[in-house]
Formats: structure tokens, C-alpha cells, sequence
């Protein structure tokens, strides 16, 4: 078991990784909107995003190389993520569309850069399959106390969300880069065997629990996607509560940082997969009633959030867990570790789910005749607000029940994994 030093040493980077990643995502469309329109800046924020996309499996591929792959990719990554986010959260005057995608694509480089590295360090830290759960766990409380800091600072500082930022970036950078410098110090990183031969992508689909994994997650990511994507909306419109859109957030993060320990408790002597499954069902259920909420039903919405926030909890920490047992499926048959390129396709699957909900929902709502703002909110925001994420993490459950990989599988790929394998000998000249 890892000692909590070391523990605490390798989540404290999730805090403000986070928090720069939510308000990127969250602030800096409506700062930027202001200034030269919200087409121009949606245009060069999607740019960003595309780029961004290309690059994640590109960064975990090269972070699978080399004696040192974590650590020096985290240093390396830093100082392009602070000049980067120095440029992008504190314009000058006159910063137009050009200057928002040049800068914000060399944000999210350098964030990628750092995360993939990160998360894959993480997967490295234990063989064992139950600390591999408190591992991901303690990273993911840290990453959702960052977005809560992102979300409520501004409020607290009573500043407009521009100026919010100014100030805020500078003392969030700082705490980045003490963090990142504790964890290269004082956590250990496995010098892996090298990577044998090519393949890639292609080894990885061969992994099989890899592949049920990664399908049902892409169909968490997007149950999770599309309600973060609509929220202002329905709250604002459905609900007719616009005032309760920062309280009803905040309870939702807040519940899922309580929650941790309650599901790092379970994880002890559950199997992860059945445990999210159950979880995956549960918030479901929690969840569908709010299709049927309509105006006034603010204050009552505030029970749903808390009860889904319970399921937030699980959805981070066990599937991360789950991502590092099947790197053993791989280097069990291999005897490489591609953690890197694991982690990378995981990212880019959240992204994409993130994509994919702004591309189908907002066309969807303005044919079903939506307009924002108008008070008027069709069947179909219900629907996409919660029965289809509902549909989506059955079907994310159902997926995940049949999964291969529980605690006995993995120990007895540990086992084979400790083996010695034959070495290639030398062709002779």
C-alpha cells in the first residue's frame, strides 16, 4: 500500500490541472464572445479542440518510450502549459479570433502533454488490483475539489468572470508547478521494459476487456456529456430557475467528492465492474424522474443532483481503476507497457463524447424550434437532458457485467507477467 505522503504527493496535481481545464472549458467562451462574437470564438475554440484531439494519441505513444517516460514529459510540459495559459486567460486589448486559437491550442498541447503522462504514472504506481482503486481515487477527489474551486472562486471574488480570471491564474499556476515538482521528486516512476516491436492501436484493440471498457465508458462519457452540455439550458428554461444553475452544481460536485471514500471503501472487497455497474443502474434510476420536472421544480431538482453526485464518485474513480488492470492484459502477452496510449484513447474518448453532445443536441433542439431564453422549452430538452443519458448508462451497464477482468484474472496476470521471457538472440553477421 502507498504511503499517503506519496499518495497525496502524486493527486495534488489533479487540483489545479482541473480547475485550468474547467475554466478553459467554462469561462473562457463567454470572455473571449464578448469581444469578437460568439461564432468567432466557438470557430477557434473548435479548431483548438480538433488539434487537440490528433495530438492525444500522438503524446501517448512518445510517453511509452524511454527510461524516464512520466516524469520528463510532465517537466517538459509544464512551462508550454504556463505561457501558454498566461497568454490565453490574460489577453491584451484588441486579442481576436487568430490570437484566441493560436493560444489556446498550445493550452490544451500542453495540458495533454501533462495529463496523459500523469494519468498514465498513476496506472504504474500499483500491481495491486484494489490499490489501484485508492490510487485513481485520491487523483479523482483532487481533480473534482479543483473544478468546485473553478466554479465558486469567481462568485467568492464578487469579480467579473474576465477579471476573475486575471487573478486568479496566477496563484493556480503556481500551485501547478509546485505540485508537478513535488510528484517528479517524491513519487517513483517503473523504468518499463522497452516497447517491443510496432503495432500500436492495433495491440491495444486486441486487448479485449480493453475494448469493453472503452466502449462502455465512451457510452458513460456521453450519458455524462450531453446533461453538462444542456444544464444552464434546462435549468434555465425547463425549470424557469436560472439563479439555482451555481448551488445545484456545486451540490453535485460536492457530493461526488463525498462520495469517494464510500465507493474506495467498496472497491476493498467488491470487484470494480460490478460495482460501477450497480452504480451505472442506480443513478439511472435517480436520474429518470427529471425528464418529468417543469417549472418551479428547482428546489426539488436539488435531491436529483445530490443523489446522481453519489454516482459521479464511482464513475471517476472505478473505470480509471479498471484502465490500469487491463494494461496488464497487454503487457502479459508482450511484456511492454503502452500505459501512455492507453490513457491517451480514454482522453480521447471523453473528448469526443464531449463533441458528439454539442454536435447532436443543439442542432436536435433548434429543429425541435428551442430558442434560449425564450421560456418556451420543448419535449425534446427532457429528453436529451436525462432519457437518453438514462438509455445510454443501461447500456453502459449491461456492457460493463459481462467484463472479464476481475481480481483472480488479474493476479494471475501479475503472476505471468513476473515469468521470465526467453530473449530474442542476436542474428548472427
Amino acid at each position: 500500500m502507498l504511503p499517503r505522503a506519496r499518495l497525496t504527493a502524486y493527486a495534488l496535481p489533479a487540483l489545479p490541472l482541473a480547475a485550468l481545464s474547467l475554466a478553459a472549458h467554462v469561462h473562457l467562451p463567454t470572455v473571449y464572445a464578448g469581444g469578437i462574437g460568439l461564432a468567432a470564438a466557438g470557430t477557434a475554440l473548435l479548431v483548438s479542440r480538433l488539434v487537440d484531439g490528433v495530438v492525444d494519441p500522438l503524446i501517448g505513444l512518445a510517453c511509452d518510450r524511454g527510461r524516464l517516460r512520466r516524469r520528463v514529459w510532465m517537466a517538459a510540459a509544464l512551462p508550454l502549459l504556463a505561457v501558454a495559459g498566461w497568454a490565453l486567460f490574460r489577453p491584451p486589448a484588441g486579442a481576436g479570433a487568430l490570437y484566441l486559437g493560436l493560444w489556446s491550442s498550445l493550452f490544451y498541447l500542453g495540458l495533454t502533454a501533462l495529463l496523459v503522462p500523469y494519468q498514465a504514472w498513476g496506472t504504474e504506481l500499483s500491481p495491486d488490483y484494489r490499490e489501484r482503486t485508492r490510487i485513481a481515487g485520491w487523483r479523482e477527489a483532487a481533480a473534482l475539489c479543483g473544478m468546485i474551486a473553478a466554479l465558486a472562486l469567481p462568485a467568492v471574488l464578487a469579480l467579473p468572470v474576465a477579471d476573475a480570471l486575471r487573478t486568479l491564474y496566477p496563484p493556480l499556476v503556481l500551485l501547478l508547478a509546485v505540485s508537478v515538482g513535488l510528484t517528479v521528486l517524491a513519487v517513483p516512476e517503473i523504468r518499463a521494459a522497452p516497447i517491443a516491436g510496432t503495432g500500436g492501436l492495433r495491440v491495444l484493440l486486441n486487448n479485449r476487456p480493453f475494448r469493453r471498457l472503452l466502449a462502455a465508458q465512451g457510452l458513460n462519457a456521453l450519458a455524462n456529456a450531453l446533461p453538462a452540455t444542456l444544464f444552464l439550458l434546462f435549468v434555465g428554461d425547463r425549470l424557469a430557475a436560472p439563479d439555482l444553475s451555481g448551488p445545484l452544481l456545486l451540490a453535485y460536485l460536492l457530493t461526488g467528492v463525498l462520495s469517494v471514500p464510500l465507493w474506495l471503501r467498496l472497491a476493498r472487497t467488491g470487484e470494480k465492474h460490478r460495482l460501477w455497474s450497480v452504480s451505472l443502474v442506480l443513478t439511472a434510476l435517480a436520474f429518470l424522474p427529471v425528464a418529468f420536472l417543469g417549472s418551479g421544480d428547482g428546489p426539488l431538482f436539488i435531491a436529483f443532483c445530490l443523489l446522481t453526485g453519489v454516482g459521479l464518485g464511482a464513475d471517476l474513480c472505478l473505470p480509471a481503476a479498471m484502465l490500469a488492470d487491463v494494461t496488464d492484459e497487454q503487457t502479459a502477452r508482450t511484456g511492454d507497457s503502452r500505459a501512455g496510449l492507453y490513457v491517451a484513447l480514454w482522453s480521447l474518448t471523453g473528448k469526443l463524447a464531449l463533441a458528439l453532445a454539442v454536435g447532436l443536441s443543439f442542432p436536435l433542439l433548434e429543429l425541435a424550434g428551442f430558442r434560449p431564453g425564450s421560456g418556451q422549452a420543448p419535449l425534446a430538452l427532457p429528453l436529451l437532458y436525462a432519457a437518453v443519458p438514462v438509455a445510454l448508462k443501461l447500456a453502459a451497464a449491461g456492457l460493463i457485467r459481462r467484463y472479464p477482468l476481475d481480481a483472480v484474472r488479474q493476479a494471475a496476470l501479475r503472476q505471468q507477467m513476473t515469468i521470465p521471457r526467453p530473449e530474442t538472440p542476436p542474428c548472427a553477421g
